[in-house]
């Protein structure tokens, strides 16, 4: 047991320093981004090299139900076979025990990896840069709203209580006082991130009310959507401890500005580790310009990724901090894509398009994909925007059902991500939607009822 132990990264290792650890949680991404898995008691995992889930969780709606996601047999819920990475053992920290949680990958009987995993479409992608001799880099920036305990769905969604007694206050960006207000649970944050052995870069109070903003290191973009995945957790538990939530609904309050996971990229030469993005005058590449030209040619139709629920459309509002179009431009907040001020050795392109709401591996896929696609044709941007970018036409899908429809006729972003994939996300999606739209809304009852 404790020449296992040994193997662990370093993080772990101290995090159990003189301790005994109780259990390991065994778990995998399903296509929402959740957490599904077994807990184990440690000694068995010890033992084990493996464990079976049935691929029919990779079919399961946001809301339990099941999309008819099944192959040509039917729907007969195959088991997977579940390998652990180990380089992900982590620990879980709110926990009442000393307990780790092991990311695994998704195989099938052949040893083939299943293709409508998240991490395995996103591993997809990576491989198909490192073919071309090229390594990705992304840094993700995480928006999510601390609010009051809200038990009942018909009632709206508040600001939690800050330690002053007073609800959070909204337009209050960058504000320190705003960023205190929340002090007990950004110190649980902190101190789980530090248990886990996770980098935070920075955390600052966003325009709405209780909204915070925690960006990421940079690093490859399976790590860093592995810690995305983790962080998701972490922050709902510290929230828990302080008797308020954690959502990362796209757009949780009305009025208020959405929650977003924008998402940087670059891209380095394999060998040389140098930034293909910029020349060796300091000067920006054609592969720059062909990479922001594939996120314009092909976001919309990745928007049903990077957006992937009813809600996720409500963000995408003139003057809400969210964009409205694929314009892009440098250091300008107001386009989809965006250049931030950066030396040539750290220049990169940011997508503003991808909402909080998205599975982490499925978002920074589909924009990696739009990305390479771009390269690969050598699609040529519009060019550089000047000005309000929401003085422009939206030119993006507004509702689900739009985005579901582009995403289906997408075949070359489908090569990219996986047809299979592509086929079962589709079949969920729309097995959603379609549930949303037995719903009626209260705006429905209390405009049409005795108005129309």
């Amino acid at each position: 047991m404790s020449d296992w132990i040994n193997t662990l990264p370093d993080p772990a290792q101290a995090y159990l320093e003189g301790r005994r650890l109780d259990e390991v949680e065994c778990i995998v991404a399903d296509l929402p981004g959740i957490a599904r898995g077994k807990a184990v008691p440690a000694s068995k995992f010890a033992r084990q090299q493996h464990f079976h889930l049935p691929d029919s969780i990779f079919y399961q709606t946001i809301t339990g139900d099941w999309g008819e996601a099944a192959g040509e047999e039917g729907f007969i819920e195959r088991d997977m076979i579940l390998r652990p990475d180990m380089t992900t053992a982590t620990a879980a920290p709110w926990t009442g025990d000393w307990t780790l949680q092991v990311i695994h990958d998704a195989f099938d009987r052949d040893g083939s990896p299943i293709p409508f995993a998240p991490r395995n479409v996103l591993r997809r992608v990576v491989e198909m840069y490192h073919e071309r001799g090229m390594k990705p880099v992304v840094a993700p920036e995480m928006e999510f709203f601390l609010v009051a305990r809200n038990l009942d769905p018909a009632k709206e969604i508040e600001p939690m209580m800050g330690r002053s007694g007073r609800p959070a206050a909204a337009r209050q960006a960058y504000s320190m006082t705003a960023v205190d207000e929340f002090g007990p649970v950004i110190d649980d944050i902190y101190d789980f991130a530090e248990a886990q052995g996770f980098e935070i870069d920075g955390i600052t109070q966003e325009g709405g009310a209780g909204q915070l903003e925690i960006n990421l290191r940079h690093g490859s973009p399976v790590k860093l959507a592995d810690e995305v995945f983790f962080f998701k957790r972490l922050i709902r538990e510290a929230a828990l401890k302080h008797d308020c939530f954690a959502t990362f609904m796209a757009k949780p309050i009305e009025d208020e500005p959405g929650s977003s996971m924008h998402v940087h990229h670059s891209i380095l030469d394999a060998k040389t580790g140098e930034n293909l993005f910029s020349d060796k005058d300091g000067s920006e590449t054609e592969m720059f310009y062909h990479f922001i030209g594939g996120l314009q040619k092909h976001l919309p139709d990745a928007i049903a990724v990077l957006a992937p629920y009813v809600n996720s459309y409500r963000r995408y509002v003139k003057d809400h901090a969210a964009p409205i179009n694929l314009a892009w431009a440098r250091d300008n907040r107001t386009t989809g894509i965006r250049v931030p001020l950066a030396p040539p050795e750290a220049r990169r392109v940011e997508n503003r398009l991808a909402g909080m709401d998205c599975n982490p591996y499925l978002g920074i896929a589909a924009s990696l994909a739009c990305g390479l696609l771009g390269i690969m044709n050598q699609e040529t941007p519009d060019g550089e925007f000047k000005g309000d970018a929401y003085a422009g036409e939206a030119d993006i899908p507004r509702v689900l059902g739009t985005a579901l429809d582009m995403f289906d006729n997408a075949t070359d972003l489908h090569d990219l991500l996986g047809p299979d994939f592509a086929r079962v996300y589709s079949i969920v999606k729309r097995a959603e939607y379609e549930e949303f739209l037995q719903v009626i809304s209260p705006w429905e009852r209390e405009h049409l009822l005795l108005n129309v």
